[in-house]
């Protein structure tokens, strides 16, 4: 059995909250404080615990996602596994050297070169300078800061900063890697090569822990995930049930809504609604039950080129469908009430999705909901739970000539 490289024991972290906890001042500090509390009370002593009770194992050589809602704890934990900041309570076992990327030059020194600071960061996790001279071209070329190698870093804008900052902590010769939500901000083919450098550190047998609110990229990266909600652990286990565990937390079940007709607007929506294949409202269906999204709306005035978009995503922001009436030659409609009726076969995967109605021309826009309403399809994903649609397309397997002629 693999050997833990990281174990976490009921970790707990508290802040208190106001002036002069524990603070030290110095001699001018102390009298402008006490003569700005003279005649009144303290303020209240607040405790804010950012972890409570945080429990979990990292095996070495594999990868951890660490997601959750912003102030969750997800830095703070990672900075108690740096050792930057110590834990209230609990204990945490780190095996192995450490190597953090939790903000833009962390570790750098802003008066050295970029070259000196490699050879820092690399004295910094205990690397003879041997070593760090086997990997210092790849860290370079990696980092394409070639130009500016000799120059000062506190010269350096904050997207060579973070080149150079990842590649030193992704390419000396650390057994542990801590990524935090930093890759946020580097341009997508960045982040595209920071991703694949990681899934590189995993398959040399390193471990990595990355906090991200990229969900896909956790989903690609990190078989495990722990989900953190107001410093606990909501929930921790396969990525991908995971991820999908805390995007389904957020969304209110919502078959049916209607909305009050403005005034003076050539066209309203007044109601928008998820049928079941018998016609009732329902936000819960089967996988392979096709839906139909229904949308109610008052003309008040013609509007040529009247459209009406509906469209469903999924809840990690990916667009699988938007349909359009424009599609389909329609006649101009006259005042009155009208339903515009949109059928979905099952062809989606199962998971939640969101459905948004829009409602206009393409010179003005009526109406806009990104979410009218939403629909869980329950079923098995197959162990696919990646894939967005399942639409059964035929299968031919036939042997070929001369297959058949060795056969």
């Amino acid at each position: 059995m693999g050997r833990n490289a990281i174990e976490v024991e009921g970790l707990g972290k508290r802040y208190l909250l106001g002036e002069d906890h524990g603070r030290a001042q110095n001699l001018r500090e102390t009298l402008v404080s006490g003569i700005k509390r003279f005649g009144r009370p303290g303020p209240p002593r607040t405790e804010l615990w950012s972890l409570r009770d945080v429990s979990f194992e990292v095996p070495q050589g594999s990868a951890l996602g660490v997601i959750g809602r912003n102030g969750a704890g997800k830095s703070t934990l990672l900075k108690i596994l740096t050792r930057i900041t110590e834990p209230t309570e609990g204990l945490t076992r780190t095996r192995g050297r450490v190597g953090s990327l939790l903000e833009v030059g962390t570790g750098f020194h802003p008066e050295l070169t970029g070259r000196e600071n490699v050879f820092l960061n690399g004295a910094i996790l205990g690397m003879r300078r041997e070593a760090i001279e086997r990997t210092f071209d790849e860290i370079v070329d990696f980092a394409g800061v070639e130009r500016f190698l000799d120059t000062p870093v506190k010269r350096y804008s904050s997207g060579m900063y973070l080149r150079l900052a990842f590649s030193v902590a992704a390419h000396l010769d650390a057994d542990i890697l801590l990524v935090d939500e930093i890759l946020a901000v580097g341009d997508a083919e960045f982040q595209r090569k920071c991703l694949g450098r990681m899934a590189t550190v995993e398959r040399e047998g390193r471990t990595v822990v990355f906090v991200s609110h990229n969900l896909d990229a956790i989903v690609r990266l990190c078989p495990t995930c722990v989900w953190l909600d107001q410093g606990a652990v909501a929930a921790i286990g396969p990525a991908a049930e995971v991820i999908d565990t805390y995007l389904s937390a957020g969304v209110q079940r919502l078959d049916r809504q209607t909305f009050d007709e403005p005034a003076g607007v050539p066209v309203a929506v007044r109601s928008v609604a998820v049928l079941n294949p018998v016609g009732e409202s329902t936000s819960v269906l089967r996988r392979d039950e096709p839906f139909t999204v229904e949308v109610t709306f008052v003309v008040n005035t013609p509007v040529p080129d009247l459209n009406i978009a509906v469209s469903v995503q999924s809840l990690r922001g990916l667009r699988v469908l938007d349909e359009a009436l424009s599609d389909h030659p329609q006649r101009v409609l006259g005042p009155g009430e009208y339903t515009a009726r949109l059928a979905i076969p099952s062809i989606l995967n199962a998971g939640d999705y969101v459905v948004g109605v829009w409602v206009g021309t393409d010179f003005e826009e009526f109406f806009w909901l990104e979410t009218a309403a939403t629909v869980h399809l329950e079923g098995a994903a197959n162990g696919r739970a990646d894939r967005v649609v399942q639409l059964g397309l035929p299968w031919e397997v036939a042997p070929t000539e001369a297959g058949s002629e060795a056969g």
